[in-house]
């Protein structure tokens, strides 16, 4: 009778029976099931998630399933150079249709394993989504000790190799115009000169083009950009391309801090830098701090995030980062902000990226939030690099290593290596002397050094 069960209501996963009332791993389910096959097949109390589904493949191992999925139990039986035939494709519980997808193969053995593959709803929106590594730039500037030139190319090296395609590399700032980004208030990115030129003479191996991106603040440091970025270097660096940033505040006290200005007058400023890098045949993205909250001004207005992103829009820039950067939005409060800017302002969906920082444990459940809602880029920083010096406590962005596991695992491509990645976040971390914020990575790093394995 116990094997009706898996007949009648396909193979279900393991979490979606532990969590049944009359489920105990330690004892047999017989006694809780009815004697009638047809009340058994009215009670469907195994709901079959729909973004779970076996197939049916000739290399694969139960090894990481429960060991009551590892039972001989089959919804078809086999002989050699037969196909497989099957009871019913689909099992209807209450509103839901769940499918199994059988892909048998061909060989003459007449040999069928399970194969559980992820089909989560979100995997059928997007095959692929954009990571914006910010680690490089975003993440190292909070660094208390001057991180070496050489460690901060070679990170970027490794990051490229590792399957990024979008990378923040540094920032050119200077004591003119906003005088809170002169190199006194960001030691970090004083060697941005030689990391590009380092970069355009000898280009990263990677597996497919990169776009480095830096941010420019002011004409003075656009300049700078362009001036490093179009020397000769007689070397062609065709497979890789420059792309510059600017930003703006949600909060007026924030931006008062941050880059000493009004938030009108910092878009004013910015003008001139995005219309002079367009013309140069330069890409421009925007960002936006402080999206759902400020610790000067308190609540950040859907309405003040919308202006700003609008504006930001208007002055060319192809893309607008949403950056929650003290790291305080939550699952309720991130679904109000991106759907009042996508649904009632009109902002298309891929005119933005998601920013999330990790104070509050919420980033991924907030990255899961923004791409229910239709976004596809987000900025991520290796081993979670990163803070914010106006907000005690904020950490750094979402780890990249936990946002590609929680994405790939949604059935959502990011062609991100994660076994390199992780390699790196723990290299990272240990020349910083600091703690690896990813949990992903932490782990994976652990059962690596204590049986060798890898992902």
């Amino acid at each position: 009778m116990v094997n009706n069960v898996f007949r009648t209501g396909s193979l279900r996963p393991y979490y979606a029976r532990r969590f049944h009332p009359s489920f105990s791993p330690f004892r047999s389910l017989k006694p809780h099931i009815s004697k009638s096959k047809h009340k058994l097949q009215q009670l469907s109390f195994f709901p079959r998630p729909r973004h779970i589904c076996y197939q049916h493949s000739r290399n694969f191992s139960y090894s990481h399933a429960p060991s009551h999925l590892r039972s001989t139990s089959r919804r078809f039986t086999t002989t050699t150079g037969t196909t497989p035939t099957t009871s019913s494709p689909t099992t209807k519980t209450g509103a839901r249709t769940s499918a199994i997808k059988h892909t048998p193969t061909n060989n003459t053995t007449g040999k069928y394993t399970h194969k559980m593959t992820v089909d989560h709803p979100l995997s059928k929106l997007s095959s692929v989504v954009k990571i914006v590594e910010v680690g490089a730039r975003d993440g190292l500037q909070n660094e208390k000790g001057t991180v070496p030139t050489n460690t901060k190319i070679e990170l970027l090296e490794r990051l490229s190799s590792a399957g990024l395609t979008h990378i923040e590399a540094g920032s050119f700032v200077s004591d003119r115009g906003l005088t809170r980004k002169s190199p006194k208030w960001v030691p970090q990115m004083a060697d941005t000169p030689e990391i590009i030129k380092h970069l355009r003479s000898n280009p990263p191996a990677a597996p497919a083009g990169v776009t480095y991106s830096y941010l420019t603040p002011n004409m003075k440091g656009l300049t700078d950009f362009i001036n490093h970025s179009t020397s000769n270097t007689g070397v062609s660096v065709s497979e890789h391309a420059s792309e510059i940033a600017i930003f703006g505040s949600a909060s007026e006290a924030f931006s008062q801090k941050n880059i000493n200005c009004s938030i009108a007058e910092s878009l004013e400023r910015f003008r001139p830098v995005a219309r002079k890098a367009l013309e140069s045949g330069i890409r421009v993205r925007g960002y936006v701090s402080m999206i759902i909250g400020c610790p000067y001004d308190g609540s950040t207005s859907p309405m003040k995030v919308a202006e700003v992103v609008e504006g930001l829009l208007d002055l060319g820039c192809y893309e607008v980062s949403l950056g929650d950067t003290n790291g305080v939005g939550t699952p309720g409060t991130i679904g109000t902000l991106v759907n009042y800017l996508i649904k009632d302002r009109g902002i298309p969906a891929g005119r933005l990226a998601a920013h999330f920082h990790d104070t509050y444990g919420q980033a991924i459940v907030n990255c899961l939030v923004a791409l229910e809602a239709g976004i596809r880029t987000f900025d991520s920083s290796v081993a979670g690099l990163g803070g914010c010096p106006y907000s005690k406590g904020a950490t750094g962005n979402v780890a990249t290593e936990d946002l590609v596991y929680f994405l790939e695992g949604t059935g959502v491509k990011t062609n991100v290596d994660m076994d390199k990645i992780v390699e790196i976040g723990d290299w990272i971390s240990r020349k910083l002397g600091r703690k690896n914020e990813s949990k992903v990575g932490t782990a994976l790093m652990a059962r690596r050094r204590s049986d060798g394995s890898r992902l």
